[in-house]
């Protein structure tokens, strides 16, 4: 789903030195920030980048503004002229650095930015999410699935909108239950599975049999939550009926971190951060930044779904069909709930 090398351009990263700067969770949260962290790893093995020349650094929960800045300004400060900045929760700190720092180039994932040293790195979420919501209407047998988002904030939303428009797109009739761990501007929401835990039990009691969390590492709760269900019925593993769910931004079920619980994961609402990461740092390389989508979408593969463990196979055709209609403009997915 990688763009090609610009023609006549060879990407050379040997002597590109990269700053990564996680959200709060860093490497091993398997989600978001994993995702990314597989991008480098991708131009390391690709491109050339060396291990020693990659920096990495990772939110604590509930830092400062100023911790932020700082963690970006030390980074530029050392010598590394390639830095991302993971999550929208960098976005101020982002754009006070790099206006010190004109020379050195920034990548932001889930923010726009008008610098001319710094590339937005956004996503249709909605869309991909849209897909997800049809596979859980069709896979629901109550007609009754849950939504269980981080933070209340815009950006979460568009997996609301997405969720539920394609969800309603294949059952109108279908009930869906929104809960979201935390308001707007308390990001503790992407990093408490205990919270998501309780949350998503209540969905499992109130009748919904599908649950899509949209929630970074809080997700790992919904997961066990889906599986405790499973294990009080005297299954050690989720098979055959719901309830099920639904993963966040990489490929869930494949997460052996996530432990038996990762065999409740029907598919995973797949945002191709990693792709993202690999194509800025290529570009970046080349010099060729200005050639990135502006948003990346299922038309360039920037989101999906993943079919890991066969659970989608049966609507295969079916998935395909809307997304067909999603990239042609068919079927136009709204960003807002």
């Amino acid at each position: 789903s990688a763009s090609p090398d610009a023609p006549g351009i060879r990407a050379d990263a040997s002597r590109l030195r990269v700053g990564l700067a996680f959200d709060v969770g860093g490497r091993g949260d398997a989600s978001f920030n994993d995702a990314a962290a597989a991008g480098v790893d991708r131009a390391v093995a690709e491109l050339g980048v060396a291990r020693a020349h990659v920096a990495e650094r990772t939110s604590a929960q509930g830092e400062s503004e100023d911790t932020k800045v700082e963690r970006l300004r030390q980074l530029a400060a050392t010598g590394y002229p390639a830095i991302v900045a993971v999550g929208f929760a960098y976005a101020d700190a982002v754009r006070t650095v790099a206006a010190q720092f004109p020379a050195t180039k920034f990548a932001i994932i889930d923010a726009e930015a008008s610098a001319p040293n710094v590339t937005p790195l956004t996503f249709a979420e909605e869309q991909g999410s849209f897909l997800v919501g049809v596979a859980a209407a069709y896979l629901s047998r109550t007609c009754h699935i849950g939504f269980v988002g981080g933070v209340n904030s815009p950006l979460i939303q568009k997996f609301q909108a997405g969720f539920v428009q394609g969800a309603r797109a294949a059952a109108p009739n279908i009930a869906v239950d929104v809960k979201y761990l935390t308001p707007a501007g308390d990001v503790s929401g992407f990093s408490d599975p205990a919270k998501a835990n309780v949350v998503s039990k209540g969905e499992l009691d109130g009748g919904a049999d599908v649950l899509f969390a949209a929630a970074g590492a809080s997700g790992k709760g919904t997961f066990e939550a889906v599986y405790g269900a499973h294990r009080s019925g005297g299954a050690d593993r989720c098979a055959g009926a719901p309830p099920w769910a639904i993963g966040v931004d990489s490929d869930q079920y494949r997460q052996t971190n996530l432990g038996p619980a990762r065999t409740c994961i029907v598919t995973s609402m797949v945002k191709r951060v990693d792709v993202a990461v690999f194509d800025w740092l290529r570009a970046v390389a080349q010099g060729t930044e200005q050639s990135l989508p502006r948003v990346f979408s299922l038309a360039d593969d920037g989101v999906g779904y993943s079919t890991s463990g066969g659970h989608v196979a049966d609507i295969a055709a079916v998935l395909q069909a809307y997304r067909a209609q999603i990239i042609s403009g068919a079927i136009r997915v709204s960003s807002r709930p």
